[in-house]
């Protein structure tokens, strides 16, 4: 009986071992990796994670997965000089793992690490299949994110939802966005555009989101789902007798309608809602809601009562749930919010870099009692649109989150978040707000750096740091009151015009930095480049740093063409023109050597989740519209949204961006020579290019540095 029971703790060992989700990560980043080390946890009132030795293992300690898995992210950076990146979640560790000579410990007191904005899930996650989730959730977890919204999959809760209340499959399909655009459908900003989506749209994406969820729970992370706060069609009134307010329009769009909190039906929707959703995710403990948001009106709405109800739906699912809202504008409403009992909700200060709205009086969205009772979390928005472009407030961002800490209202301070538009870019910043909850002391941004540039890299190089002390300097020091929504945007993007500058609409873009340096930075990354061949972090890093040198040489010559123009000098104006499009051409050959920066590759994700031809068109141009047009011509022109999420990739530069500057350019030698032509309608020309299905490869073109060295000369050495 003795040899049974020690048999059968044997394999209950052996199972608990093999169901660590930190050493299953370990054998994903490295086949064979998680027999280098001691995987501990160990229970504790306070999150931390440890670095030790035993004999020729590393420990790692934590008092969860997450973490756990932080530790191990911790050890990889900084002892072992691998740094694991959304493009790059696998890595050779060394046969012998560099020694923990002393032990290690970090603690936070910030309880929740959070991710995502709704736009996150549009523009740069709409097309995602199960293989790219996988590594996004490691990356969550090896980053200590333990809250994260997940919204893959509501669609699917809705079309049920819909269904019962009577609603029929076309009916459905009139109020679900598309793929491309679900992220403001579930923020009560539109409906229907983009789609009407197939039924294998659904089950597809219903499948997608029980593989997510269920990797998240298996890491101890707490998946985020959208809640019911009130939104319904805009013909529930006719169609269901329901008593609704009409929030307006959006850019353009008709808004969903609010059912009113003293409707009779509130409730029962709700719940409706909450049981369609628990049967096919499970319950949650967290619910983001965000009625109103972004300019919505709430003409007619009692907003106490409808906090009140939403609570109490949410409550009824579970009365453990907490409501998640994020602070953007007036949002959320304080006669909403401020009767809500303490610990019941988190607010999100989305923009908390530029202008929180916790209590600090030097922003411009102060609120002076903050967010009252309520939890919150300091989080960073950074990208606008998914556009690329380096950008960022690095000091800003340590100095901010330390003073909020330190302030009085640092007593519902219960976190971090990344509540960025979009992703895949600017990974120092995301690196760096990541951290901040490990490191209970204000720090020095330029040391942070060099120890940066050595994990990411592999070793220390003087002209790499040299290099990135001077991006964070300047470009990356976007100043504490500047309000611009993302980054400094490449004229390369822009709709022509006689003069300019914003690409995107809402921009409020200025010339915070002297492009000069960002030159100067890519010339020292150029000149090592040889030494760093093959290393995917760097190569990444330095097409990224060389793509933003080239888009600051490309707005001065558009300088020289506007100036030519005003002059009449012909000659010059067609010297400046033709030179402004040829370095449009090398911007395109460049990130042609990087698949992160192909168009190709979001059209190829987006058309590899389609089963027929019809899907395949149907996601595809879902794929071009978002980034060019954005919506119809009512929505792109008068609603201001085209360009909004252009990108600066390869492919689009070469056919869309420069088909309109060569068009301009042609314009105006036709004005210089005297003749009227007729005025160029941009969506005309634009709108094309959305329908089109022609193949772009999503494989990387060239040898990257040797392209590199050779563009680069040719830009800024002739």
């Amino acid at each position: 009986m003795k040899i049974i029971h020690l048999l059968c703790l044997l394999f209950i060992a052996v199972i608990a071992k093999a169901a660590s989700p930190v050493e299953a990560l370990l054998e994903r980043i490295d086949k064979g990796a998680s027999g280098k080390f001691i995987i501990e946890q160990i229970k504790s009132p306070v999150d931390f994670f440890e670095l030790d030795q035993k004999g020729n293992k590393v420990v790692i300690r934590g008092n969860n997965p997450v973490n756990i898995a932080v530790g191990l992210n911790w050890y990889l950076k900084y002892h072992a000089g691998i740094h694991l990146s959304w493009n790059g979640m696998q890595a050779k560790l060394p046969e012998v793992l560099p020694v923990v000579t002393q032990k290690v410990r970090h603690e936070t007191d910030m309880k929740y690490r959070y991710d995502f904005n709704y736009c996150t899930y549009s523009y740069t996650m709409a097309f995602w299949d199960w293989e790219r989730w996988e590594k996004e959730i490691d990356w969550m977890a090896l980053h200590g994110i333990n809250l994260p919204l997940a919204m893959v999959g509501t669609d699917g809760v809705w079309y049920n939802v819909l269904k019962k209340l009577g609603y029929n499959k076309d009916e459905i399909n009139e109020f679900i966005a598309g793929p491309g655009f679900q992220a403001w459908w579930l923020m009560n900003n539109l409906e229907g555009w983009g789609g009407p989506n197939p039924d294998s749209w659904y089950k597809q994406q219903i499948t997608l989101q029980q593989r997510i969820v269920k990797r998240m729970r298996e890491y101890g992370i707490e998946p985020v789902f959208p809640g019911y706060s009130g939104m319904v069609p805009h013909n529930a009134k006719e169609k269901l007798g329901l008593n609704v307010s009409d929030p307006g329009l959006w850019c353009g769009y008709h808004r969903p309608a609010f059912l009113q909190p003293t409707d009779p039906r509130f409730q029962e929707i709700a719940s409706l809602y909450y049981k369609e959703l628990n049967k096919l995710y499970g319950k949650a403990n967290f619910y983001s809601m965000d009625p109103f948001h972004e300019g919505g009106s709430v003409a007619g709405v009692d907003l106490d009562a409808a906090g009140k109800a939403i609570m109490q739906a949410m409550k009824k699912n579970n009365p453990k749930a907490v409501w998640v809202a994020q602070a953007w504008q007036a949002n959320p409403r304080s006669q909403m919010i401020e009767n809500l009992k303490a610990g019941d909700m988190i607010v999100l200060d989305l923009f908390s870099e530029s202008r929180p709205q916790w209590g600090d009086p030097e922003s411009t969205w102060h609120r002076k009692d903050g967010f009252g009772q309520h939890n919150w979390i300091y989080c960073m928005l950074l990208n606008y649109g998914g556009n690329v472009g380096l950008h960022g407030k690095m000091a800003h961002v340590i100095d901010e989150y330390y003073k909020a800490k330190e302030s009085s209202f640092g007593k519902t301070l219960r976190g971090v978040g990344m509540t960025m538009e979009g992703s895949e870019n600017n990974p120092v910043m995301f690196e760096l707000l990541t951290e901040l909850p490990w490191r209970p002391v204000h720090f020095d941004k330029n040391e942070w750096l060099k120890n940066y540039t050595v994990a990411r890299y592999g070793k220390a190089n003087p002209t790499v740091q040299e290099a990135w002390i001077l991006l964070s300097n300047s470009i990356y020091n976007c100043p504490p009151e500047n309000t611009q929504q993302g980054t400094h945007e490449s004229i390369f993007c822009a709709r022509p015009s006689d003069h300019p500058y914003l690409v995107s609409s809402w921009s409020e873009m200025s010339d915070y930095y002297n492009p000069d340096d960002v030159i100067r930075a890519a010339a020292m990354m150029v000149s090592v480049a040889d030494q760093f061949t093959g290393n995917n972090n760097f190569e990444y890093d330095l097409v990224d740093i060389v793509r933003q040198a080239i888009a600051e040489k490309g707005r001065l010559v558009e300088k020289v063409v506007e100036a030519s123009f005003a002059s009449g000098d012909k000659q010059l104006y067609n010297t400046a023109a033709n030179r402004f499009l040829q370095l449009l051409l090398l911007q395109d050959e460049l990130l042609g050597t990087r698949p992160e920066f192909k168009v190709g590759n979001w059209i190829a994700r987006a058309h590899s989740l389609g089963n027929t031809p019809e899907e395949k068109d149907l996601y595809e141009w879902n794929a071009r519209v978002q980034i060019t047009t954005w919506g119809n011509r009512n929505a792109a022109d008068k609603g201001g949204l085209r360009d909004y999420a252009h990108k600066e990739w390869n492919g689009i530069l070469k056919d869309f961006y420069y088909m309109r500057w060569k068009t301009w350019f042609d314009y105006q030698n036709e004005l210089l020579d005297g003749k009227k032509p007729t005025a160029i309608d941009f969506y005309a020309l634009e709108e094309p290019w959305t329908k089109l299905t022609d193949s772009y490869s999503s494989e990387p073109e060239g040898d990257c540095i040797s392209t590199v060295k050779r563009i680069f000369a040719e830009v800024f050495e002739q």
